[in-house]
């Protein structure tokens, strides 16, 4: 089994350090090489590994289901009126205002851009209720 050593300066390595692109038309040729790490209960040095993944590795074999695709479709138009409302100059003041009241409460947002996104998100859902 081969070992990989870091140097000095890196303690871990985690996550993909080449990735496939998928539009490319060698996509087939091309690895993916996925670096994890793990903090072992016992004191092995083995909690590092590296993997070499193709294409099919990445692909989805199964079709979306509705739930993914209602999903998928919320999360894109949440995201729009997030970055819309952002930018909206007649309504900044007002938002920041109810942010700053509610921030402190128990269950408040602690950002600006996850208070807008509860209240988007709550918008969407009573616009569009599910069956």
């Amino acid at each position: 089994m081969a070992k990989a050593e870091y140097a000095d300066l890196v303690k871990t390595v985690s996550g993909a350090l080449t990735k496939i692109n998928k539009k490319s038309q060698h996509a087939e040729d091309q690895k993916m090489v996925l670096a994890t790490h793990r903090v072992a209960a016992t004191q092995s040095r083995s909690c590092s590994r590296i993997y070499l993944r193709g294409i099919s590795a990445v692909s989805r074999s199964t079709a979306p289901t509705v739930n993914e695709l209602f999903v998928r479709q919320r999360f894109s138009a949440v995201s729009a009126a997030v970055k819309a409302r952002q930018e909206d100059m007649t309504k900044i003041d007002a938002d920041i205002a109810a942010f700053n009241a509610q921030k402190d409460s128990v269950n408040g947002k602690k950002t600006i851009k996850s208070f807008l996104w509860s209240l988007e998100c709550a918008a969407y859902d009573e616009a569009h209720p599910r069956g």
